[in-house]
């Protein structure tokens, strides 16, 4: 059974439209992401399931029930901001307890619920901090302790990683995958960082102006996108015009300056497609054939443990590909020829 449920939800604001009819359903236990640039609707429907929001049409159903007019707190939805939003005046072990209180729990209770919030984010011993002596990434987890110890049928996090440098958010992104697995709880995240999407979520929903453009696993989205809008935003890519030529056991394409052999698809003889290549599955050739184009090194570019190489194509168009830094490096200028696998090939509509 699905925790939550948006059927048909749109909203507007005036003449705009911010979200157009969106469906979607978030199974129990699941952390699912909302990806989407600014301006995509995202933030739009965190706020409308959360009741900040009153969507122009549609239903929001919890646990089977439409709680499209409920006020925030009559929803058991809680919501991690940005900001953590935590209280300075009180301590750690008080904000996490705070919820607690508020619906009624007393003594004993709150004590042994907070130290084991305290436990499952690694905080133990801490409890009697001021919130002004911790790290960034402490006070996240003081955030998210204080959003799990009610138990929520959901939780929402609104870009809660997005104040952190990147080797905290890193360490502060697995501490929150782990807390949520562990307790079992349904999670929606919203987020503009595609690596974090990957990283974190058992599905994606990609958002383009207020449409959902793709749902499904991160794997899914990645290696086969509906098309250019969310190959694009889900990594890097090479995008190049192609003519299907012949369909059978495998799908030959022309291109401007070469021919591509993909899997066998379902696209008619004749029919222009585009093919997207990501760089990390092109590699520098030195035999001519299909699956491979000629191009010159446009410049190097050191990384540390790898190099990133560009290449400009015959048709004008640059590419990017990595390769180790121990490995032979060609020159700027040089003429090079690149290579991929039939199985690397992404078809797409254009």
């Amino acid at each position: 059974m699905a925790t939550l449920e948006l059927r048909g939800i749109s909203v507007g604001y005036g003449a705009a439209v911010a979200v157009a009819g969106v469906n979607l359903a978030v199974g129990s236990g699941e952390i699912f992401c909302l990806l989407g640039g600014s301006g995509s609707g995202k933030t739009t429907l965190l706020r409308c399931i959360g009741g900040f929001l009153t969507p122009r049409s549609g239903q929001i159903v919890l646990d089977g029930e439409d709680v499209t007019a409920l006020p925030p707190h009559r929803r058991d939805v809680t919501t991690l901001f940005q900001s953590y939003a935590l209280f300075p005046h009180m301590n750690v072990a008080d904000n996490i307890g705070f919820g607690l209180r508020r619906r009624g729990m007393t003594g004993t209770a709150v004590v042994r619920r907070v130290a084991d919030m305290l436990a499952l984010v690694r905080l133990d011993g801490m409890g009697q901090r001021r919130v002004s002596q911790l790290s960034g990434g402490q006070q996240q987890r003081v955030a998210l302790a204080r959003c799990l110890a009610p138990k929520p049928r959901l939780l929402l996090l609104d870009e809660p990683l997005s104040a952190l440098d990147p080797e905290l958010r890193a360490a502060t992104r697995a501490d929150l995958v782990a807390s949520l697995r562990d307790q079992g709880t349904t999670a929606l995240l919203v987020t503009h960082d595609r690596a974090e999407a990957l990283a974190v979520a058992d599905r994606i929903g990609l958002l383009n102006a207020g449409n959902l453009a793709q749902i499904g696993p991160p794997e899914e989205l990645f290696e086969r996108p509906v098309d250019r809008f969310v190959a694009g935003f889900l990594g890097d890519i090479v995008l190049l015009d192609a003519i299907v030529r012949e369909n059978g056991a495998q799908t030959r394409l022309d291109l401007t300056h070469g021919t591509v052999l993909a899997g066998a698809s379902p696209h008619t003889v004749g029919l222009r497609l585009t093919v997207g290549l990501r760089p990390e599955r092109v590699r520098l050739v030195s035999d001519p054939g299909v699956n491979s184009l000629r191009g010159v090194v446009d410049g190097l570019t050191y990384a540390g443990a790898t190099i990133e190489v560009a290449v400009r194509l015959e048709c004008g168009t640059m590419l990017r590909l990595v390769r180790p830094s121990d490995a032979p490096r060609p020159a700027p200028g040089e003429a090079v020829r690149v290579g991929w696998d039939a199985d690397a090939v992404l078809l797409l509509d254009r």
